[in-house]
């Protein structure tokens, strides 16, 4: 079991001098505090990564449902695997950077689990610019699609309920996130796996079990960034017949995963 290592067992200019620990898997910090990385690496490696990640997940969702594309009714199984390739790819870019978290709810169990909150802001905020220009990478790659729709097409930006109840809904979100945090915080007590990268591969895995499992009552959302940030793109960007952002809706891919975050991180310190 990799045990959480104090702020002086490790030198203050690892974050600064290059001098980073081995790429370890999204969101998981082997034990080492989050400052480990330094603000500029941070900054670059949450926006980039994130920026990535949804603009390959938003683009399979886009390829899936805009008419005039190629991979119109894909359904489903095309949507869980896109967005599992969509972490592995935005992971490995970026995993040596800034530990790719990726996600505010993995940043938040993370803290929990060290109890370093220094940089928790500085995560959320490169998260939530990277997702908002992944979203309007998405516009830009499909944009004849998008000048040709006719369709609402929110789903393609963010996620929404198939039965709109709050609370049920919260739950599922707290539900699927927990599932997410727990894989990736437990990752470190099986000796040698986030050296071995296969870390990664196994927690973009875990994202396309819970789509696959988890996903059918609402999207599966897992992640503040990867909602709120498309969805504020979606109210902005000049698409026709774009329909409503269901602001409504919006707090509960925040609340629910945020939730989840910080269950997962209660429930690791406790057990592990």
């Amino acid at each position: 079991m990799a045990g959480k290592i104090t702020p002086t067992a490790r030198s203050p200019a690892q974050g600064s001098t290059g001098r980073l620990p081995p790429p370890a898997p999204p969101g998981h910090d082997k034990g080492v505090f989050v400052s480990a990385f330094s603000n500029g690496d941070v900054f670059v490696g949450e926006t980039l990564g994130t920026a990535a990640l949804i603009l390959l997940g938003g683009g399979v969702c886009a390829a899936v449902t805009l008419k005039k594309s190629k991979a119109l009714n894909a359904g489903w199984l095309a949507i869980t695997f896109g967005w599992g390739f969509a972490v592995l790819i935005a992971a490995y870019m970026t995993g040596a950077k800034s530990g790719a978290h990726l996600n505010p709810a993995v940043t938040i169990a993370l803290a929990v689990k060290s109890g370093d909150w220094s940089q928790v802001p500085l995560y959320i905020g490169s998260q939530m610019l990277g997702a908002m220009i992944g979203a309007t990478l998405v516009w830009l790659t499909y944009l004849g699609q998008f000048q040709a729709n006719e369709e609402p097409t929110l789903g393609i930006f963010s996620t929404g309920p198939e039965i709109r109840n709050p609370i049920q809904n919260v739950i599922t979100e707290v539900i699927g996130t927990f599932v997410l945090c727990m894989a990736i915080l437990t990752l470190g007590t099986t000796k040698g796996l986030g050296d071995s990268g296969m870390g990664t591969l196994i927690v973009a895995l875990t994202v396309v079990g819970i789509g696959l499992s988890l996903g059918g009552p609402t999207g599966y959302a897992i992640n503040p960034a990867r909602d709120l940030g498309p969805r504020i793109m979606h109210s902005i960007l000049p698409i026709p017949n774009k329909g409503s952002s269901d602001w409504s809706y919006a707090w509960i891919p925040v609340v629910g995963p945020i939730l989840g975050g910080l269950a997962a991180g209660g429930v690791y310190n406790a057990l592990f």
